[in-house]
């Protein structure tokens, strides 16, 4: 584990040191928990992503011509 220092603004601090005090922890360890929760939530987004487009099943004609962008937009 490294140790970072950051800079916040004075109503952040207080919201923080508030939010830690409630959760009986430490500043440092609820900032870490945050980080990573935010890092797992953005990484199972990109996966969730990747997957969608990787999955060309639902872009299937099933042989059948595609509709003529005149005939959708009417």
């Amino acid at each position: 584990m490294k140790n970072v220092t950051i800079t916040v603004e004075d109503a952040t601090l207080e919201w923080v040191r508030i939010e830690a005090a409630k959760r009986n922890t430490s500043v440092s360890r609820l900032v870490g928990e945050m980080l990573t929760d935010k890092m797992q939530h953005d990484d199972a987004y990109a996966r969730a992503q990747r997957d969608w487009v990787a999955d060309t099943s639902s872009f299937s004609s099933a042989g059948k011509a595609y509709p003529l962008r005149e005939v959708l937009n009417g």
